[in-house]
């Protein structure tokens, strides 16, 4: 008896040394192969109205015509009930884009690079800025003391930026959004105030910049609500002496500011146009007549 235990002990031993040989070979194996990303396609560079996958289609033409005028999905295709991989791939790609638009922030290398000191209204997070609109329209007696200290007071017009719901349309379009929106107010003789960024910002927080600066026009340039098209999208709010308080019937807004949009330079050159106009008409949103 005593001899079949000690044969049984070596055995098992042999088995858990073995086992440990053929493990350390695997995790060999593992360090050894190199991680290679590099010919994974970004699904996400391909223009949705590019993006074609019925087989055999009736009538092709018809059909990228349709694709033409949306971004939405059509002319994809299924396996079975569901969707195929690379469809279903792509949607989450583009939902990808989407969370990283709103979670993401503007850097400081960009703000520093277009000269735009910084404030924050009284969200102290993403989730908060997500969850507490209210916040997102208010700011600490701080931020208000340095609006008033670094900003002209009494501007004609009044231009700010905020990340609103995606950092990403600010990186994408105010380069060429703010030069164009200042070459046109200086074309119309038209004297701006001093730029600046406004971190966790929703749009009625203009309200606040404009009792505080005392501007004629205050305008925000704030980055959009992504969808599944893109993430780059951004608006223009402008009021003609906002208050706390206002009906949102007072604002006028240039909305789907983006490259597959109108483009930023375009949109700025319009949005010189209406601020004109509205210091002429002293009015704004539906009593603004255009």
């Amino acid at each position: 008896m005593v001899q079949q235990i000690i044969q049984q002990l070596s055995i098992d031993k042999q088995q858990v040394a073995e086992e440990k040989d053929l493990q350390n070979t695997d995790t060999k194996v593992e360090t050894e192969v190199p991680l290679d990303d590099t010919e994974l396609k970004d699904l996400t560079e391909i223009k949705m109205q590019d993006y074609f996958a019925v087989p055999d289609p009736a009538n092709k033409e018809v059909y990228l015509g349709l694709k033409e005028s949306t971004p939405a999905r059509v002319g994809i295709w299924r396996a079975g009930p569901r969707y195929r991989t690379e469809t279903l791939l792509r949607f989450r790609a583009d939902h990808a884009v989407a969370m990283d638009a709103v979670f993401t922030y503007v850097s400081e290398k960009f703000l520093e690079e277009m000269g735009l000191f910084s404030v924050s209204t009284l969200c102290r997070d993403k989730d908060e800025y997500v969850t507490r609109p209210d916040l997102g329209r208010k700011f600490s007696e701080e931020a208000i003391a340095t609006i008033k200290e670094r900003c002209v007071k009494n501007p004609q017009v009044q231009i700010y930026v905020s990340d609103g719901l995606s950092s990403t349309a600010i990186e994408a379009n105010v380069k060429d959004i703010l030069p164009s929106i200042m070459q046109g107010l200086e074309n119309y003789g038209l004297k701006a105030g001093t730029p600046f960024f406004v971190k966790h910002g929703r749009v009625p927080a203009m309200d606040v910049v404009s009792e505080a600066l005392d501007a004629q026009v205050t305008i925000v340039l704030i980055g959009e609500r992504p969808g599944l098209a893109t993430g780059e999208s951004m608006s223009c709010y402008m009021a003609y002496r906002a208050k706390v308080g206002m009906p949102e019937s007072r604002r006028t807004v240039i909305s789907n500011i983006h490259k597959g949009g109108t483009s930023a330079t375009e949109a700025g050159a319009h949005i010189a146009h209406i601020i004109k106009e509205m210091i002429e008409q002293k009015a704004s949103g539906l009593d603004l007549k255009l």
